[in-house]
């Protein structure tokens, strides 16, 4: 069981999630075969591109895109309601390839990173391989933001696409995977002006589709994950650039198929899971440079699985194994509790309609407001002999109704490191059962559990995540937690997240006691030691800003030109 606590009226009321032991999920799909698709890979992602509050579903479309034997054409965005319903808009005339949703400007508004094979377009919006286009908040209208994408030798197509910022620099990169033979991976920075600069990449290999970023040695610094021939975890140095780390990791010519990111161990750093030679599903953990540890354990060592995902699909602490095996002559979607320490107990076991293949999957968002991550994917439907079938998506809802409302934290948990400066993604899930509007506020404490609180944002939407970009000039502490607040028509209820996270951070010029300001106790500290030189009895080395060996006028200067500057 877990517990939060409600406030009503000025009252502190306990609750708690119960425990969930098996999971069962229902299709809840209406709206998402339109249009029809056709056949062929295809990326998903789940994301609140019209910041309602409620979780959409995007991608660019399969090889039926644009309007190949099928009406998709360029962005697809299939709107929620929250209840399990899909409407789509579209727009663009290109497709089929991989998608990635952030904010590239820092305007607060969803953007898309995509990369494709049909880059058909007649104007700039689709006419490159791998493309970045700003959005304006209604999911309807995308403006370009492209120019250095795609000019570092990449032909034939572009897939599997991410954001994350890479060089801490206060914005998201890009990075994306070839479209089978040979384009490569790249990594862009974004130069914050709608122009990228290749700060990492190669061509040649093939490629299964899968490009995700994340933190394999929990060192701050962005690493990425892939299904390249040519490797499949890359290192990040925090400006750019990434140095192949596989080592004794498991290896394929064509790329590891259904490769995945997340913490399964619970210490803050991200395993990586994939389908192994067998189609059977594998976890392995980063022990150091180009040496990993097996933590697949009771995991099934064979079958005909295609995907996997990590996420914490029983709201218990310990992320989870979620995968999709397309199978004959139906599919198979399962999900394997962890325990974080490396053990596996199957908890859902849910058979989709007849299917021949599979073509996306996405795992660990709650779409539908009861708290618990639903599933989407997308797999060869009405399939014939020779000719297989035809794509269709659906959408898995988890079927519990809460009774109460609650709010989880999932992303920090605990372990991990953030740079001031830089932009990472905050995650929850939230469970609402009471009726009207709902929003999120985010507080960060750098002292432990119990605060000082500091906000981070109020009143956001309740779609289960914020990006969220660190102060650049703040203290630097291994005692951080976040705090969430729900706002429910009954009343606010709250969570922090269950240990402690570090952020790197950088000294503000005369915050001398090191609390995050510069304020007037610095100023009294500086005072008291003016004009002492280093052997006098006053003289306070915190206070020589300059390292001069005394504190005179220049020290006071370089304070008061900070003076009142602070970072929560």
């Amino acid at each position: 069981m877990h517990t939060r606590l409600l406030l009503i009226s000025g009252l502190v009321v306990a609750l708690v999630i119960p425990a969930s032991g098996q999971l069962t999920y229902v299709d809840h799909s209406t709206g998402l075969n339109t249009p029809t698709m056709e056949g062929g890979d295809t990326e998903l992602e789940f994301g609140d591109v019209d910041a309602d509050g409620n979780v959409d579903i995007v991608s660019i479309g399969d090889h039926g895109s644009p309007y190949i034997n099928s009406p998709q054409h360029g962005v697809m965005v299939w709107f929620g309601d929250g209840a399990g319903n899909w409407s789509v808009y579209q727009n663009g005339n290109f497709g089929y390839g991989g998608v990635a949703l952030g904010d590239v400007n820092n305007d607060g508004l969803l953007d898309v990173g995509y990369g494709m094979h049909h880059n058909y377009s007649g104007n700039d919006f689709g006419n490159q391989i791998l493309e970045v286009a700003l959005g304006d908040g209604t999911g309807h209208n995308w403006t370009p933001w492209d120019n250095g994408l795609a000019t570092n030798g990449e032909t034939w197509g572009m897939f599997g696409t991410d954001f994350a910022d890479v060089d801490n620099d206060g914005d998201l990169d890009l990075g994306s995977l070839s479209f089978g033979c040979c384009a490569g991976v790249h990594v862009y920075l974004n130069n914050y002006n709608g122009s990228w600069t290749q700060s990492f990449g190669f061509l040649g290999g093939n490629a299964n589709d899968i490009f995700v970023f994340g933190d394999v040695n929990g060192d701050g610094l962005v690493d990425f994950a892939t299904s390249s021939g040519y490797g499949t975890v890359y290192l990040g140095d925090g400006s750019g650039g990434f140095t192949l780390t596989d080592g004794n990791l498991p290896s394929s010519s064509s790329g590891l198929r259904g490769v995945a990111l997340g913490d399964v161990n619970d210490d803050g750093r991200d395993e990586v899971s994939f389908v192994n030679s067998s189609g059977g599903l594998a976890v392995w953990t980063w022990i150091a440079h180009n040496s990993w540890q097996n933590l697949s354990g009771s995991l099934p060592g064979s079958g005909g699985f295609y995907f996997t995902q990590i996420a914490d699909m029983d709201l218990d602490g310990h992320r989870d194994i979620v995968a999709f095996d397309p199978g004959e002559p139906s599919g198979l979607l399962v999900v394997y509790a962890g325990d974080g320490a490396g053990n596996w107990t199957q908890i859902a076991s849910v058979s989709t309609p007849d299917c021949c293949d599979a073509a996306a999957f996405r795992a660990g968002t709650d779409a539908d407001h009861n708290g618990y991550p639903d599933i989407v994917y997308v797999a060869e439907e009405d399939c014939s002999p020779w000719t297989g079938g035809t794509n269709r998506p659906r959408f898995y809802a988890e079927d519990s109704t809460p009774t109460e409302s609650w709010i989880h934290p999932v992303y920090p948990r605990g372990g991990e490191t953030f740079v001031a400066g830089s932009v990472r993604f905050v995650e929850w899930s939230a469970a609402v059962a009471d009726p009207g509007p709902t929003n999120v506020s985010i507080e960060l404490s750098r002292s432990g559990s119990e605060g000082p609180w500091l906000p981070v944002v109020a009143g956001v939407p309740d779609n289960g995540r914020y990006q969220w970009l660190l102060p650049a000039i703040m203290p630097s502490s291994d005692d951080c937690h976040l705090r969430y607040t729900l706002t429910t028509g009954a009343g606010d209820v709250y969570a922090t997240t269950p240990a402690a996270f570090t952020i790197i951070g950088t000294a503000i010029p005369g915050d001398i006691d090191g609390d995050g300001d510069v304020d007037l106790s610095d100023l009294a500290t500086l005072l008291a030691a003016y004009g002492a030189c280093t052997g006098d009895a006053d003289y306070n080395p915190d206070a020589d800003l300059d390292g001069s060996g005394c504190v005179d006028l220049t020290d006071l200067a370089m304070l008061l030109a900070n003076y009142g500057a602070g970072t929560p």
